[in-house]
């Protein structure tokens, strides 16, 4: 017989942070930190535990990143490949299968804690997708401000209302706890932790192995800090938030350490997409160019660090690429669970990367997209780009008849085209190109979902 006792034994537990519009170079082990005005002890003590990725991809906005790693798959392929704006019904089908109902049928315990932001209404919760339990809110953070408007009128739109802290647990619909208004995202955050906390108190006394995902609401904006942090950094909101942001870090590693779980507990920390492009709310991207919304390097990578203590070599860093996509199929190899076999999963297996048993990745492409509309692709350290756009909100896409072809180890920024020495470079369209029209084939082998596609559904034959 195999009892949560047995499971607990053999499987880690998984605890998975997930920021939001947090970019590459806010911690201080990724060139932040005290050069941000904001210090990042525990965050950078993670780092040093386990493995840092300097090239760890997402998707471009936060339903589409959302998404990806929740079901391995390119949002396109689920009908988020967008923030929701063509129909008010969105968020995943029940047919999808995520990493909680992945976990679940594996014998875990699923929690999540925060900013879902893949669907609001009947059915599309996350307690319809897996998880057992939720503490949050259902879409993004920007909308506490209509509460706090005197513009605001209610009852003009079903849908243009103001937005709640929910709760939920799985078989009963989720019930409004309280009016998600400015004075509460102050606050939000720091009782995602606090839920997060009880719920790792709760799973380990039982001895059952669990799946914590914390999807935070911070440093989407409005970017303001909770009272107990206003003033902390002395140099303003975004930093208070980022001091906030590695308390609560610390406050869940701590609570790992306190129970005894810390060993067999993989414990990652990374963000859904790069930075927001208005002041005040901006985060820092490092190295790289352009905001969220965009196809730049500061859109795709964010920060990446896992620790899972005596199986991931303390201290590592690397620049191999790895998509959020790929934590899918990594962790349905831990734990031995299997994967649907009727559908395309993108992700690709990293186990073997992340023990150290190869030196590099399994994946070294990465198709971008920014809504629906395909920019281009990614192949080791090149990008083959037919549209791009600098800053998301400000300027115009530009579409190119000639992809622009840019190498990352000597233009990280993207600023200086490969097509001026083209017959230097033009040999980089036939791998690119390949991995473009192999990604291509596939769509017409599967349709995408299209946008705001009701339940129940089942693919074409």
């Amino acid at each position: 017989m195999i009892t949560h006792q047995n499971i607990a034994q053999e499987k880690p537990n998984v605890i998975l942070i997930f920021m939001d519009n947090y970019g590459w170079g806010e911690p201080g082990c990724y060139g932040g930190g005290i050069l941000r005005g904001a210090p990042s002890p525990n965050i950078d003590r993670l780092a040093e535990q386990g493995m840092k990725l300097l090239n760890f991809n997402v998707e471009a906005q936060c339903t589409p990143s959302r998404a990806a790693i929740l079901t391995g798959r390119y949002a396109i392929r689920t009908g988020n490949s967008s923030v929701p704006i063509e129909s008010p019904v969105y968020g995943l089908t029940q047919w999808e299968y995520t990493m909680a109902e992945m976990f679940g049928d594996a014998g875990y315990s699923t929690g999540i804690f925060g900013k879902w932001h893949l669907g609001h209404t009947e059915g599309r919760f996350p307690t319809d997708q897996g998880f057992d339990e939720w503490y949050g809110i259902p879409n993004s953070s920007d909308e506490c401000a209509w509460a706090d408007d005197s513009r605001f009128r209610e009852n003009v739109h079903p849908f243009a209302v103001p937005e709640y802290v929910m709760e939920g647990i799985k078989g009963q619909s989720p019930k409004k706890i309280k009016v998600y208004n400015t004075e509460a995202r102050r606050e939000i955050d720091g009782e995602v932790t606090l839920k997060a906390k009880e719920f790792m108190e709760r799973k380990s006394k039982d001895q059952q192995p669990f799946f914590l995902f914390i999807p935070y609401t911070q440093t989407h904006m409005p970017v303001i800090p909770s009272e107990k942090f206003k003033g902390k950094s002395g140099n303003g909101d975004f930093a208070d938030v980022l001091i906030q942001t590695d308390y609560y870090v610390g406050e869940l590693m701590q609570k790992a350490d306190d129970l005894g779980i810390a060993e067999n507990t993989i414990f990652i920390f990374t963000s859904d997409n790069g930075p927001d492009p208005t002041t005040p709310h901006s985060s820092f991207a490092g190295p790289w160019s352009g905001s969220y919304f965009t196809g730049k390097e500061g859109s795709l990578r964010v920060p990446f660090i896992i620790r899972w203590p005596n199986k991931i070599k303390k201290g590592s860093a690397n620049n191999e690429i790895v998509h959020e996509m790929d934590l899918l199929p990594t962790f349905s190899n831990i734990i031995q669970q299997q994967l649907p076999s009727d559908r395309i999963i993108d992700g690709i297996d990293q186990t073997d990367f992340f023990l150290g048993k190869q030196d590099s990745s399994n994946r070294e492409s990465v198709i971008v997209y920014v809504g629906d509309e395909l920019y281009g692709v990614k192949w080791r350290n090149y990008k083959m780009m037919s549209k791009e756009i600098d800053k998301a909100f400000a300027d115009p896409t530009r579409t190119y008849g000639v992809p622009l072809m840019y190498d990352l180890h000597i233009d990280p920024k993207e600023e200086n085209p490969l097509n001026a020495q083209w017959y230097h470079n033009t040999w980089i369209r036939w791998p690119a190109g390949e991995v473009l029209v192999n990604h291509l084939n596939t769509l017409k082998e599967e349709p995408p979902i299209k946008p705001g596609t009701l339940d129940p559904y089942l693919p074409s034959k």
